[in-house]
């Protein structure tokens, strides 16, 4: 199973660059989108084979979930559960019949980290929300989760300490997602591997210079680990300010 995660950036402009070229040629059998920056139903997306699954935010053009898939699920939910956190369209959960599959938009600390205090209380609400599902079955976890784990995970870790996305509270809230029974599996496959990413700026020719950061990931249940078999930063394809991140397990 072949599975693709993706910030846009916004769909209605990525479908003007080659989008349905792109899910046409890789074929994922689960494609999840973050930062859609629309509601369901503003435009026609055809993507024939795939049902569609949105969490959309309340404010317009913001945020924005999406979970394609090949496969019917047995269910889907919106969201984590909670009211404070669901009504900016960042989380779509897909159950299927051996485990669930997880699209999150972690939300951005933002500059001098003014919403640092409520990323710490989503990431530890999210946290329970996976661990409550995981009693049931694996989860598969994927996104921009809006975190450099490491110090390889971007180009520029000393001057980026005190900055949204690595931030030592935003690193350890991840290791700690880590600890509780989750694998990473870009690094389970590429443990030492730098100059690694799916995000750059849209200034100083970043993306160009490679001076990035690794922020989107597939995180899996450690109980799906003899199942892992690929894990890629597919670095070629533009169209957003960040690349997708792909999986592929037994």
């Amino acid at each position: 199973m072949k599975f693709i995660s993706w910030n846009v950036n916004g769909l209605r402009a990525v479908l003007k660059k080659g989008f349905m070229e792109f899910l046409e040629s890789e074929s994922p059998d689960f494609l999840c989108l973050q930062e859609t920056k629309m509601q369901e139903g503003q435009i026609e997306l055809e993507t024939p084979g795939y049902f569609q699954y949105w969490d959309s935010a309340e404010k317009k053009g913001y945020s924005g979930t999406l979970i394609l898939t090949k496969k019917e699920p047995i269910s889907v939910s919106y969201g984590i559960g909670i009211e404070k956190h669901d009504k900016e369209g960042r989380a779509v959960t897909a159950e299927f019949e051996d485990f669930y599959l997880v699209n999150f938009y972690v939300p951005n600390s933002q500059e001098k980290l003014k919403r640092l205090d409520y990323r710490m209380e989503w990431e530890d609400d999210a946290r329970e929300y996976l661990k409550t599902l995981e009693k049931k079955k694996p989860v598969i976890l994927c996104g921009d989760l809006n975190v450099a784990a490491t110090e390889i995970d971007l180009k520029n870790p000393k001057t980026n300490r005190k900055n949204a996305g690595f931030s030592d509270e935003e690193r350890e809230k991840f290791a700690v997602l880590l600890d509780s029974g989750f694998i990473d599996t870009f690094r389970y496959f590429y443990p030492d591997l730098e100059g690694a990413y799916s995000w750059w700026s849209y200034r100083f020719n970043a993306r160009a210079n490679n001076a990035g950061w690794r922020i989107d990931y597939f995180l899996v249940s450690l109980a799906l680990e003899k199942r892992l078999k690929e894990a890629k930063i597919l670095s070629e394809v533009y169209g957003s300010d960040h690349c997708p991140v792909s999986l592929v397990i037994e």
